[in-house]
């Protein structure tokens, strides 16, 4: 990357740099890229395809492209994920909340797999996003039941493998129950990760995989957390019935499970563009958890470190990291976890000279609505003040996206039909002249 004489960066720069390793991280995790190697051969008898996640519908498609043979079913992705497919069938629910379309795709489905031989195949195409898209409330449960859980969980600060354990113990069709569906026929479950540590249980809450987790897990978790549950779904909870499919299962006995791409792909094609600029990436992580704004304020004290130090990496250097934060909702602003992370960063930098950073969601989707992420630079916070905004009373009201919003640094990118979760780089140039800090 080139600066001026005076060795102040041009602001385009830093800007255009870590878009290109945005794009680069989400078009690597492109089905179409990674999943014809995983196919297995084509059955004796019938070849099912079953599916959930944002990133289902582009799977599919690049299934039908691959595939030899005959092919049907039936996959659920998030409203405007949609893509054409010629065999398979594609059908839409809500995200982050299910609603009654969730519902009606889990008894699709059922219907899809229903009456299979030991001849048949089924695959099943799962990425992040199906906890919410594949719904099948259990016993003595309904929607409403579920939705209430799930918008309980989101606003607790629980991380994705809590809430997925929870979801998992009160669905008909998760914790491995859709596999069970389809015994006796041999399910090849293919994976895009959206969780820290790629836990085949956690994607989806696990619909075709097994779960190692309890229901007790599930209960310790409400309680750790102050979780008001509905009477029902309590109930449910303490009903042994509620079990999910543990390993060693029978009815998922030969059933295969391929993970096709992951955060630390994604971080992986990235770092590759960061050199092809001529600037050294560094991997930190890719399954920081945590509360996002903590996260922020830490990533904020290595950059500073690295920037008036050169300590433990040299600049100019990008540092990438990846995983899935949360966020406890404490006011009444628009946001996700990615914005709440990057404008705790930037409040933590206080207009550091050199360091510019990056945080989105490879989904497109940051929180509930159609905005991936958002930009932040050494003016970020005099440009906030300049419109009379406070970026800590922003941060304190969960404003994140009205705040780079107001700045016109969103990310926007509309539905990238992946998802392989959160994506954070931090690009530090190194100081053009000596601080006494």
């Amino acid at each position: 990357m080139n600066s001026n004489d005076a060795g102040t960066p041009n602001p385009a720069e830093p800007r255009t740099l870590l878009r290109a390793l945005f794009d680069a991280a989400v078009a690597a995790a492109q089905p179409a890229l990674c999943l014809a190697q995983h196919l297995p051969p084509p059955p004796k008898g019938r070849t099912i395809v079953i599916g959930a996640g944002k990133a289902s519908a582009a799977m599919a498609q690049a299934l039908e492209a691959a595939w030899p043979g005959p092919l049907e079913g039936v996959v659920v992705t998030r409203y405007g994920y949609e893509v054409p497919c010629q065999r398979i069938t594609i059908i839409q629910a809500a995200h982050p909340v299910p609603d009654a379309a969730s519902e009606q795709a889990a008894q699709r489905l059922r219907a899809a797999v229903q009456d299979l031989t030991a001849d048949d195949l089924v695959i099943a195409l799962i990425s992040g996003g199906g906890s919410s898209l594949l719904i099948e409330p259990g016993p003595g449960l309904t929607l409403a039941h579920k939705q209430a859980v799930n918008s309980a969980l989101l606003k607790s600060g629980a991380t994705i493998s809590e809430m997925n354990a929870v979801r998992r113990h009160l669905s008909g069709v998760k914790g491995g129950r859709l596999a069970a569906a389809c015994h006796p026929a041999q399910v090849v479950t293919l994976l895009i990760s959206d969780v820290p540590g790629d836990a085949p249980a956690d994607i989806a809450s696990g619909p075709t995989v097994a779960d190692a987790s309890t229901r007790q897990d599930a209960l310790d978790i409400v309680q750790r957390y102050g979780i008001e549950l509905p009477a029902p779904v309590r109930v449910l909870l303490n009903d042994p019935a509620c079990e999910t499919l543990k390993p060693g299962a029978p009815a998922l006995a030969g059933n295969s499970v391929h993970m096709i791409t992951a955060p630390q792909m994604a971080l992986e094609a990235a770092a590759q563009v960061a050199r092809q600029a001529g600037i050294t990436p560094y991997i930190l992580s890719d399954s920081l958890e945590g509360e996002a704004r903590d996260v922020g304020k830490t990533l904020a004290g290595i950059a500073r470190q690295v920037a008036l130090r050169g300590q433990p990496f040299k600049p100019p250097c990008v540092l990438l990291s990846g995983g899935e934060t949360t966020v406890t909702i404490r006011g009444q602003g628009r946001g996700g976890r990615n914005v709440e992370c990057l404008l705790s960063l930037a409040v933590a930098l206080d207009g550091l000279p050199g360091v510019f950073a990056l945080a989105a969601d490879t989904d497109g989707v940051d929180g509930v609505e159609e905005i991936a992420g958002a930009f932040a630079g050494p003016d970020t916070l005099s440009r906030a003040w300049a419109k009379g905004i406070s970026p800590r009373a922003s941060l304190d009201n969960n404003d994140g996206h009205g705040f780079f919003q107001a700045l016109g640094d969103a990310v926007v990118t509309g539905p990238t039909l992946t998802n392989v979760n959160d994506f954070r780089a931090i690009l530090i140039e190194g100081q053009p002249r000596k601080t006494n800090a």
